[in-house]
C-alpha cells in the first residue's frame, strides 16, 4: 500500500476526503463542547452522522490509494 497515492489533488474523490475530513472535526468538536446541554437523541444523531462521516472517509481513502485515477 503506498501512501503516497493519496494525494491526488486533481481528483475530485481527494477534494470530497477533506471536506469531510473538516466536517468530522467540527462534528467532534461540537459533541466535545455542547454534550453537557444536549438531549440523548441528539447526541446519538450527531454521533451517528460523526461515525458514518468516519466511515465514508475510511472507504473514499481506500479508493484512493488502491485505484489512482489521475
Amino acid at each position: 500500500m503506498q501512501w503516497s497515492r493519496l494525494y491526488q489533488p486533481r481528483n475530485p474523490l481527494f477534494w470530497l476526503l477533506v471536506v469531510l475530513n473538516i466536517l468530522n472535526a467540527g462534528l467532534v468538536l461540537l459533541l466535545n463542547s455542547q454534550a453537557n446541554n444536549m438531549t440523548l437523541a441528539g447526541l446519538l444523531i450527531v454521533a451517528g452522522f460523526a461515525l458514518a462521516n468516519a466511515f465514508l472517509s475510511m472507504w473514499l481513502t481506500w479508493r484512493l490509494i488502491k485505484n489512482p485515477t489521475f
